[in-house]
């Protein structure tokens, strides 16, 4: 590419969302970068070929198409700018960025520090691809905070933070247990898909590698598959080598869609943001409510933590309902006219899950009185979501799902 976005530092992240990436005089004054899609990269002379060959040349220049197109690194430079890191590398997947970076630093004989409330598939690929290579992973209660020393073995090389946690948004306290895990020489990684880049920065909290499923919020419409990683120069090309190895390549296609998700990132998560607070707190007085978990709400044990370290919150959130007999809620969910029922979030529209977290807990207990809901709030308009939902709740007491504990 030959040349880069201007320099507008300092800026605003509303700034860089609309500008970098950008590079009208390289494509014929064409706002937005085009898909550019390459397989085979041509050289004009020998010496080209064999720069293109240099192991942080190739990472750096169109090489081929697995490694980047014009396209990829358009969005990779938007997030880098982003989370204020030296790079960023796309992804075919969140999942795939995850396992990159784990790959990258861990080897036979290694340990791992993993939070129990960790994205479910993450457990899969500890248990199963992790565990095949020798690598033994622990599983720590979220609220650890600096005690996460305590846990840590000579062979300890990753901590792994997300928060606020899968399924169930507890809170972390990040400076802390990336500043014990950095005393005793580990890498910090952190999922930080549920607050993005806008609403909370891991790298300026101690966090050495920050890992972003773009499928969500990001991308924002449901329609791409994308991950990303951002960390400093020497380990993002750590992770891209093993990227690369393992033959992982981001479709031009999804960078399009994902860069152009970005531009608008900054307006759709203030309406997420709003819609779901409304709707967290408009949840908290229902008689068939036991609990909201919401960070961002006063009442949650996590709400100190959030709000010390992040600047917003964004749509998803948990509801823990009162006991109910499982066809009541089977009814309730069944006939929802808004909320559909998906395993992703972050897109446009409303979702709504039900949710099983203590299958998915070793170091912690899940303890609930009821069924267990996930809830990502839309773009859609909040009366009409607040309908559909208290038509939900009648089809659920109709079945006589409203029990006393």
């Amino acid at each position: 590419m030959s040349e880069r976005t201007p320099d507008i530092s300092p800026a605003g992240d509303d700034t860089l969302l609309t500008h970098v990436g950008n590079r009208p005089r390289d494509n014929f004054g064409v706002v937005n970068p085009p898909v550019y899609h390459a397989s085979t990269i041509l050289f004009p002379t020998v010496a080209s070929l064999r720069e293109a060959e240099v192991s942080r040349a190739r990472f750096s220049m169109v090489t081929y198409g697995r490694q980047g197109t014009p396209t990829t690194m358009a969005f990779e430079e938007a997030v880098a700018r982003l989370e204020g890191a030296d790079r960023a590398l796309a992804l075919p997947s969140g999942l795939a960025a995850i396992a990159a970076s784990l790959m990258a630093f861990l080897k036979t004989g290694d340990h791992l520090l993993m939070v129990d409330t960790v994205y479910g598939p993450v457990r899969g690929l500890c248990k199963r691809l992790l565990a095949d290579f020798g690598i033994q992973t622990t599983y720590y209660d979220p609220a650890i905070g600096e005690r996460i020393g305590g846990l840590m073995r000579p062979e300890t090389r990753v901590v792994y933070l997300e928060a606020p946690g899968s399924l169930t948004f507890e809170m972390q306290d990040v400076p802390a247990i990336a500043a014990a895990a950095r005393a005793r020489g580990a890498t910090v990684m952190m999922d930080n898909t549920w607050a993005t880049p806008l609403f909370f920065k891991p790298l300026r909290h101690g966090v050495d590698v920050v890992i972003e499923a773009a499928t969500k919020y990001m991308g924002g419409h449901s329609d791409l598959m994308m991950g990303v990683v951002a960390a400093d120069h020497d380990r993002l090309i750590r992770i891209k080598s093993a990227a690369h190895m393992m033959g992982h390549a981001a479709a031009p296609d999804d960078c399009y869609l994902a860069l152009r998700g970005l531009r608008t990132l900054s307006v759709r998560l203030e309406r997420h943001q709003k819609t779901g607070l409304e709707l967290a707190r408009w949840l908290q007085v229902r008689p068939e409510v036991d609990r909201v978990l919401h960070p961002a709400l006063p009442q949650d044990p996590g709400h100190p933590l959030w709000k010390r370290d992040f600047g917003g919150a964004t749509g998803l959130f948990g509801v823990v309902l009162k006991p109910c007999a499982p066809e009541a809620l089977e009814a309730m969910l069944d006939g929802m006219a808004l909320f559909g029922m998906g395993y992703s979030w972050g897109g446009y529209e409303s979702l709504i899950l039900p949710v099983a977290p203590q299958a998915s807990r070793s170091a912690t207990r899940w303890d609930a009185a009821g069924p267990t809901l996930r809830l990502h709030a839309g773009l859609e308009d909040i009366k009409d979501l607040k309908a559909d939902l208290d038509r939900g709740f009648a089809r659920l007491n109709a079945g006589k799902g409203a029990q006393d504990p």
